[in-house]
């Protein structure tokens, strides 16, 4: 289909420097049920990872914590050495079983995950290397230290944050740059609008975890489904064309293991929502968010 380009979602420069296609990959659902494990079908999900490249999808965000190890070492199975591409990880998390997720921000955890992400992915550096959680037990002070350490060792190239407020990306920004936030938002879900409008007058990516919740909006007769049906596509298409317009630090990573929901995804980004319907979707959603 001569519309599966990522490409068609526009550009974002990381850091001022690395310039991507704004819709990613998010590398969660690669993994076994609860984030454990390894997939149900593992040549599908190695399938879907291979096609990533030939939909212009160059920007793909995993971390340490998912199966754990076994995104990471998918990703490296698929598609080292990665020519092109531009790989986000993540840590800041321990977990010990299906859906268990316990922060750990000790320096020393840190760090050593840091280290561990280089030999999975097999890289000698991480593009893009996220705080998954601020570690409420740990002095955040001490969380940002260490990854200016790991920014002047060159163990990572960007560094980026995670469910965090302005608040905490202003504390940041005194220790290092932060070129990316990635935080729970979607139509629906918009307790992060003021992190959102924060991040886009300062030139810092938004990565919007769990993009494709809608909830009720994707009810028959519903201003999402209705316009879905004007333009021929499906609700969580709609939803993930309203993402895109709604910024120009945007950078959605809708995840799957299968091609089908691929193709599926990176169709979205040739839809062109008018004014008035990014609009009425917008009202819709504030409307729901508050229901």
């Amino acid at each position: 289909m001569a519309d599966l380009d990522a490409s068609k979602s526009g550009t974002f420069v990381v850091d001022g420097n690395v310039k991507i296609h704004r819709l990613g990959f998010g590398a969660m659902r690669i993994t076994g049920p609860g984030v454990w494990g390894p997939p149900a079908d593992r040549a599908e999900a190695l399938r879907t990872l291979r096609r990533l490249p030939e939909l212009g999808v160059n920007f793909i965000d995993t971390a340490d914590s998912y199966g754990p190890d076994v995104s990471e070492e998918l990703i490296r199975e698929a598609l080292y050495p990665y020519k092109g591409l531009f790989i986000a990880t993540k840590a800041g998390f321990t977990r010990s079983g299906p859906n268990r997720w316990m922060p750990n921000g000790e320096p020393d955890y840190l760090r050593a995950q840091a280290l561990k992400s280089l030999r999975k992915l097999g890289i000698e550096r991480i593009d893009l290397w996220q705080l998954h959680r601020i570690d409420p037990q740990v002095p955040r002070e001490a969380q940002f230290a260490l990854i200016r350490s790991l920014l002047d060792e060159g163990v990572i190239a960007h560094a980026g944050l995670s469910q965090v407020s302005v608040a905490d990306i202003k504390a940041a920004q005194k220790v290092f740059k932060v070129a990316t936030v990635q935080n729970r938002y979607n139509l629906v879900d918009r307790d992060s609008e003021d992190v959102l409008d924060y991040c886009e007058a300062e030139g810092i990516g938004f990565i919007p975890w769990y993009p494709l919740a809608a909830g009720r909006l994707t009810e028959s007769g519903s201003a999402l489904d209705e316009i879905a049906k004007a333009h021929g596509r499906t609700p969580g298409q709609v939803a993930l064309a309203w993402l895109l317009k709604r910024s120009p630090v945007m950078l959605p990573i809708p995840g799957t293991s299968k091609v089908a929901h691929l193709e599926e995804n990176v169709a979205a980004a040739a839809i062109a929502l008018s004014d008035a319907e990014f609009a009425a979707l917008d009202r819709a959603g504030k409307t729901a968010s508050r229901a």
